[in-house]
């Protein structure tokens, strides 16, 4: 994911944007996301004055043109009056008709006047970011997806990333064991089951292994399982980590606090002798941990900023 501070408002409307409202009956519509996509272009480029929106000439082709990317699956015209109009249900603006009252049917919605929280919110680019990447994820299929990925300047993730975009800001009712066993299936391959920190590397033939997929940020404050937000570390590395004991630099050095204990044994087994070095990072770039997790981890142990 991107490497971004996730705010509170982010994760707001982030968490309203993993869960619109749409008939199950029909499958996933891609109205909604769509013509989100299409206001996500539109505050790029700075035509959200005033946090009106317009449903104007330029919307509606702005829709249409991304239409035609679902139009396999979705063999209806193209409506943008639908969305405009019942994106309401998410509080994400209100519907309003030319004179700026209320508009009560979508014929009439003319206007919306948007959230200023998601306003301002869509004003941020690292917000739009993880906005494009969680609408894209949930609610496309993996051709429309390549698309929309291509059209909105992201590198296409792989399958795992995709499917950790579409829930990392949805609240999940899977057990624990499930969420755990989805994480670790995740982390482990992306670094070969190899430790980060050592270099060390144990699966067995019956599929275990002494490597742990470690949370970055505490899931019990406020981690998630995003696979940027794990990365994979042997027992002892994992519970060094863990009471931060050392941490990782926004460059991937690890940093050691060398004051909080004492060790002997061989060298290569002493953390201290660890500090400065790089830590060991997946082949694919889009697995490297996320900035705003090891800000975090960093923070919250008591490391300096960097």
């Amino acid at each position: 994911m991107s490497n971004v501070s996730v705010a509170p408002e982010f994760t707001r409307w982030l968490n309203t944007l993993s869960d619109l409202n749409y008939d199950p009956a029909r499958g996933v519509a891609p109205h909604k996301p769509l013509l989100l996509l299409v206001v996500i272009d539109l505050a790029e480029e700075g035509k959200l004055t005033g946090a009106l929106l317009r449903r104007d000439g330029d919307l509606v082709f702005r829709f249409n043109s991304y239409w035609r990317i679902v139009s396999e699956r979705r063999r209806t015209r193209p409506d943008a009056k639908l969305p405009f109009y019942h994106l309401k249900t998410e509080g994400v603006w209100v519907p309003l008709e030319n004179d700026g009252r209320s508009a009560q049917d979508r014929n009439h919605a003319v206007l919306a006047q948007l959230n200023t929280s998601f306003w301002l919110c869509l004003n941020d680019p690292a917000f739009r970011i993880l906005a494009r990447r969680t609408l894209i994820a949930k609610y496309f299929e993996s051709s429309e997806r390549a698309e929309l990925y291509s059209l909105a300047g992201i590198v296409v993730p792989s399958d795992d990333i995709a499917a950790a975009d579409a829930t990392r800001f949805l609240a999940s009712n899977e057990s624990e064991a499930k969420r755990d066993a989805k994480f670790s299936v995740r982390v482990l391959p992306a670094y070969n089951y190899t430790c980060a920190l050592t270099r060390y590397r144990m699966v067995s033939v019956d599929g275990t292994t002494a490597v742990d997929a470690a949370h970055i940020h505490q899931l019990k404050r406020g981690g998630n399982n995003h696979p940027t937000n794990g990365i994979a570390l042997s027992k002892t590395s994992h519970w060094l980590f863990d009471h931060g004991f050392w941490s990782i630099t926004s460059d991937f050095q690890v940093i050691v606090d060398e004051s909080r204990f004492e060790e002997v044994g061989d060298d290569a087994y002493l953390l201290k002798k660890m500090a400065g070095r790089q830590l060991l990072r997946p082949a694919n770039a889009l697995f490297h941990p996320d900035q705003s997790s090891l800000a975090w981890h960093r923070g919250h142990h008591g490391f300096a900023s960097d």
